[in-house]
């Protein structure tokens, strides 16, 4: 069998490209790519995989109804449940969650806002990767006032776990994705998107092939999408169902 070697100079030039202006790790080892990263965020966020976007609907649902029911003022509600995708659905999850909801008051007694925690254990099956993990996620939903023009979400959504992909079954590993929502708007009083930002950050290694790392950043449309920006490369992740189009 002939044998290749590669020059020294070529190793570390390769090293040096493989590491973008942030100093974080992209594609070294043909693992995870830009666009598999922004398919595994996709699907963490999705409704149909009972990602970040199902579960902020959850909280802000279940603190409307809080408000008009009149919880009082300090008050600690929690609620467990397990959620499963209906038979035949192109992406299938099965998750059991605990919810904990706190009422506070303002000054005047009046209710302000609710935070709390959604603790989740499970896993999704989707087109592109399925994938087992735990996580939570830490909320507070304000604009519980009735002159407040919208509910607003803040969050921290933490998940970690194992994947693999479907096109690619070598490509299989750990994986730990956070994203820090930022004035996530609902519209009143039907619950619909109004905008928002977040951060997110994905982590993980796959077996043989090293480490991967992404950082990026996500914009919430009014359309049911949000954009993803990582490493300069934009998609358009459809809340509903995960999927991505190149932005």
């Amino acid at each position: 069998m002939k044998k290749i070697t590669i020059p020294l100079m070529m190793l570390l030039l390769a090293g040096a490209i493989a590491c973008n202006k942030n100093g974080l790790q992209t594609d070294t080892t043909a693992n995870v790519s830009e666009s598999d990263a922004a398919d595994m965020v996709g699907a963490s966020l999705s409704v149909n995989s009972n990602g970040l976007a199902s579960l902020s609907d959850d909280v802000t649902i279940k603190s409307k109804w809080f408000i008009d029911n009149h919880l009082t003022c300090g008050a600690t509600k929690t609620d467990t449940l397990t959620k499963t995708s209906h038979p035949g659905a192109p992406v299938t999850f099965s998750y059991g969650l605990g919810y904990s909801y706190t009422l506070n008051c303002n000054a005047s007694n009046f209710p302000d806002n609710i935070t709390g925690k959604v603790n989740f254990s499970g896993s999704h099956s989707g087109p592109h990767f399925s994938s087992s993990n735990t996580g939570n996620l830490i909320f507070k939903v304000a604009g519980l006032t009735p002159t407040a023009p919208n509910y607003v979400l803040n969050a921290t959504f933490i998940q970690s776990g194992s994947f693999i992909s479907k096109k690619d079954t070598t490509n299989h590993g750990n994986e730990n994705l956070s994203v820090v929502v930022q004035n996530l708007k609902f519209n009143k009083p039907i619950p619909t998107i109004a905008g928002g930002t977040a951060t997110f950050t994905l982590t993980g290694t796959v077996p043989k092939k090293g480490a991967f790392s992404y950082a990026g950043t996500l914009v919430f449309n009014t359309d049911g999408t949000a954009k993803l920006t990582v490493n300069g490369s934009v998609f358009i992740i459809n809340l509903l169902t995960g999927e991505k189009s190149k932005g």
